[in-house]
């Protein structure tokens, strides 16, 4: 069933990216019939027992990702390295997305995953010498709608930032997740690193 919300999104996204969304909307929509549309941190997710992937249309390019990326089998390597542009990478036309058929077998497999209610696997701590971080999609979506948020985050020290994405990538649950990214936003908006409250005054 299709959400006026997502039909106002992508009525509101740049012109190359109508298309984009469209074609991926009708895919989810084939795969999963039973499929419910919401707009959740600020884009479209689309829910079967549990919300199993997302798109969103941004100035110069659209994103699609799996909730449980992580546990979808990437047969025929169409995945990116660069989560945080999706799991797709950067899509500025339909000729960058895999042929249906391709696309159309990784949606369902998503979707089987929430039927036999596997859980989303949270990737364990690894001590690394490197300092390059990489910030999850939905959280660089959000600060891109929250433009306050956004601009304090990217002023945030490395370790600050790291600290946001260590505690979104904790989270085991979509309830939880949603809880700690409102909290986030919030805070974050305010200037408030993620311990703020533990911080000598």
């Amino acid at each position: 069933m299709q959400n006026k919300q997502v039909d106002a999104y992508i009525a509101k996204a740049q012109p190359f990216a109508q298309p984009i969304l469209n074609h991926i909307r009708k895919l989810i929509h084939t795969a999963c019939p039973d499929v419910e549309e919401k707009i959740k941190w600020g884009f479209p997710n689309f829910d079967y027992k549990g919300v199993f992937c997302n798109m969103a249309g941004f100035k110069e390019h659209c994103s699609f990702g799996f909730w449980k990326g992580n546990l979808i089998k990437d047969t025929h390597n169409i995945f990116t390295k660069d989560q945080g542009a999706g799991n797709l990478g950067r899509i500025t036309s339909l000729k960058d997305l895999p042929a249906d058929k391709i696309l159309l077998a990784y949606i369902k497999q998503a979707v089987e995953l929430n039927d036999k209610g596997v859980k989303r696997q949270v990737k364990p701590k690894v001590a690394t010498a490197s300092k390059e971080l990489v910030v999850p999609e939905f959280l660089t979506k959000a600060l891109a709608k929250n433009k306050k948020a956004g601009k304090v985050f990217e002023a945030f020290s490395y370790s600050n930032k790291k600290e946001y994405v260590e505690w979104f990538n904790d989270a085991k649950t979509e309830e939880t997740h949603d809880k700690r990214l409102e909290i986030a936003l919030e805070w974050i908006a305010e200037g408030k690193s993620r311990n703020w409250k533990y911080m000598k005054k």
